[in-house]
């Protein structure tokens, strides 16, 4: 597999976002900037709570078929390479690893086998609009913790992605979740999201190897990444952390991640998160505590690291 030098783009983007040339804009000055040869497209919709079957994939606010297809034109124009990543968000603002439901049926509660139902529409939709794109890549779900048991359900999604979509497949697991999935055969390509603790990076990655060396497939990190904000090092998976902005803390956890990532040949490459598709203006960098990379110290680390992988 190619290597991965990636930044996942536009999450949270509503519908008429990706038509503007502001958007488009900002695509153009991510890879001028960084460096990166692919692109994250990440299509985010919602269902209602954690115990919802239905999955809102079509509502109105709903990034259009018509502008999701534009940008990956537009990215392929810019010489870039397409992962497209639909991902299920929860209107609540639970966690979509939350979404749960009982192992076994009963009536008149939800049910896995509704869910699923939905989500296998909702995921071949955009199968089909990777494969109308000629997207390099399709993620078929995202941290999806509670639903990863659902061994014979991914199976029968992954066979039914196959019929639409003839790319490389991936899922991109959680954190702590890359030895538990029991179904990696199926994908093309195992992948994870690398929000580690930084005196920590080192020993998850020497975990993570152990797993990919016992599948025999490629990995990348679907996303990785950290807030600039005091103590977002300690706790990058926390996006709900209260601190003052830093963005010395990011740059110290980006240092200690690429620097493990350099030394762990099995890792074929990254998805950092993240780089809007409206960005602030450049000299607010220093206010900004979000995960996002633009003008920041950390976005120079990892530009002059692809630039040397």
């Amino acid at each position: 597999m190619e290597f991965i030098k990636a930044v996942t783009f536009g999450y949270l983007s509503k519908r008429g976002e990706w038509e503007t040339e502001e958007a488009k804009e900002s695509l153009r000055l991510l890879k001028e900037r960084m460096a990166i040869t692919h692109v994250v497209l990440a299509v985010v919709v919602e269902q209602e709570h954690i115990h919802a079957t239905e999955i809102n994939w079509q509502d109105s606010c709903v990034l259009s078929d018509e502008e999701v297809e534009a940008m990956v034109h537009y990215a392929h124009g810019l010489g870039l390479k397409v992962i497209m990543k639909p991902m299920v968000n929860i209107t609540t603002g639970h966690w979509r690893a939350h979404i749960n439901f009982f192992d076994h049926d009963v009536p008149c509660e939800p049910k896995w086998s509704e869910w699923f139902s939905s989500y296998t529409a909702f995921i071949r939709h955009y199968g089909k609009m990777a494969e109308k794109t000629e997207s390099e890549m399709f993620v078929i779900g995202c941290e999806l913790v509670n639903a990863d048991r659902r061994e014979k359900e991914w199976r029968t999604l992954i066979k039914e992605v196959r019929e639409v979509y003839n790319g490389p497949i991936t899922y991109n697991c959680d954190k702590y979740q890359e030895g538990n999935i029991t179904w990696w055969d199926a994908v093309d390509v195992i992948s994870s999201s690398g929000y580690y603790p930084v005196d920590k990076i080192d020993e998850e990655l020497a975990r993570i190897e152990k797993v990919v060396q016992k599948e025999g497939k490629p990995f990348f990190f679907c996303e990785a990444g950290c807030a600039s904000r005091v103590g977002a090092k300690w706790l990058p998976n926390n996006w709900e952390l209260q601190g003052e902005p830093s963005l010395e803390e990011q740059k110290v956890w980006y240092e200690a991640f690429l620097y493990g990532v350099s030394k762990f040949s099995f890792v074929e490459g990254m998805a950092l998160w993240d780089w809007k598709a409206r960005l602030y203006p450049i000299e607010k960098a220093t206010e900004d505590m979000d995960y996002a990379l633009y003008g920041k110290p950390s976005e120079t680390l990892v530009e002059n690291f692809y630039k040397n992988n």
